[in-house]
């Protein structure tokens, strides 16, 4: 595949290998913690493509801009930038207003797409909210950036948080839905996303978020966060469960109007 072929590279090898697969002793395939087991069993080296996409990301250029162009908004007139991602060619977006400084801390939204909140106004969570907020935010400071990530459902994708919404309405949890879909309850990954905010001479942080991994997302990627301002939100009793859920099983620091 073209993950052999890019850690051949970076190892300073021809641009070619051999591909084989793992099997257990009882003829099912090999996933991650038994690669792990056998690893440590027969003293190999095992890395995993997550680490190689992380790795690059640190290293080379994984990101490229498309276009920009005015964009005329209720929040006054922002510049969106298109950038395209070389890892798996998803398109990103930066809505930025004003100046960016690079000795100056840049107000910033990063903002994982949410089709259902962000476009048709579900009330289910508090996506849509916390955008327009952050938006009004930048407006009111002058200058800023949102970034819009294409993570829809924290990275599992449309059709899954769809599916997701189908177990919550049996009585699951946000996270709880998530895990049994045979997922972690965040995929989300911030490396792409830092790479477009140094393309746009980012270098100091000011970022409105009530994740506290979304703060330690960025910072493994040289961004400095000075400072993280919370965006206050309005519950009501559709998104009330989601929200405790999120500050009890996700360490959301959340603050909540009722």
């Amino acid at each position: 595949s073209s993950d052999l072929v890019d850690l051949a590279k970076l190892c300073g090898h021809f641009p070619a290998g051999v591909l084989c697969e793992v099997l257990n002793e009882d003829g099912s395939m090999a996933r991650l913690p038994d690669l792990i087991k056998i690893a440590k069993k027969f003293d190999l080296k095992l890395i995993s493509i997550k680490d190689l996409i992380e790795y690059r990301l640190t290293k080379e250029n994984l990101v490229h801009r498309i276009i920009e162009t005015r964009l005329p908004t209720r929040f006054g007139d922002f510049k969106i930038h298109l950038f395209e991602s070389d890892v798996d060619s998803k398109e990103h977006i930066a809505l930025v207003k004003g100046e960016i400084k690079s000795d100056t801390p840049v107000l910033i939204r990063v903002h994982s797409e949410c089709l259902t909140g962000d476009i048709f106004g579900s009330i289910k969570c508090d996506c849509r909210d916390q955008l327009l907020q952050a938006m009004k935010m930048i407006e009111k400071e002058g200058s800023g950036i949102v970034l819009y990530m294409r993570q829809e459902g924290r990275g599992i994708g449309l059709r899954n948080k769809l599916k997701a919404y189908e177990l919550q309405e049996q009585g699951k949890d946000t996270v709880d839905a998530n895990l049994e879909l045979g997922f972690k309850p965040d995929l989300r990954d911030y490396g792409i996303g830092a790479q477009i905010l140094c393309k746009l001479g980012v270098k100091k942080i000011k970022l409105m978020t009530n994740n506290p991994k979304k703060v330690v997302g960025l910072q493994g990627y040289g961004l400095e966060i000075v400072e993280r301002i919370p965006i206050e939100i309005e519950s009501n009793p559709e998104n009330e469960n989601y929200l405790n859920t999120k500050r009890d099983k996700l360490g959301h620091l959340i603050l909540v109007n009722k």
